[in-house]
């Protein structure tokens, strides 16, 4: 079964054209259920450069579907059997106004794009800098 991966090396992603925060945004809450962006915000920001994407992604999902620790190996192998959206589609790049960076090793981290670190790694010549994926058409 081939695996999939979406964790990318020494990259940047921007948010997107049409985002409409102005800053980076902590995503609230819906009701007493988590959304996507409170996971992938709440273990991002609390462990930054100690996770990949695959990581991050595969937990939501875990999340997301009440599994239990026995049942991750054999899950995560079902889950990246398939391609998975990375990161350029993530809620917190799309909607929530932060850049995601992935550092040599893949682990990644947050950073608001109101902040001086955001804008040294957007312009940073030994990254590759892409932008997430707007949410309309053009």
């Amino acid at each position: 079964m081939k695996i999939h991966t979406t964790n990318y090396q020494n990259t940047f992603i921007e948010v997107a054209e049409d985002c409409p925060a102005t800053n980076g945004e902590i995503p609230q809450q819906k009701g007493d259920k988590k959304t996507i962006a409170n996971i992938e915000f709440e273990i991002i920001s609390k462990n930054p450069y100690k996770y990949s994407s695959d990581d991050v992604l595969f937990q939501v999902f875990a999340d997301k579907n009440d599994l239990t620790k026995s049942e991750y190996e054999k899950s995560r192998e079902q889950f990246f059997s398939k391609g998975q959206a990375c990161f350029r589609a993530s809620p917190l790049t799309k909607r929530y106004g932060w850049g995601i960076h992935n550092d040599e090793n893949g682990k990644i981290a947050l950073y608001g794009m109101e902040t001086p670190e955001y804008q040294e790694l957007s312009k940073d010549k030994n990254l590759k800098v892409v932008k997430a994926m707007r949410t309309s058409r053009k």
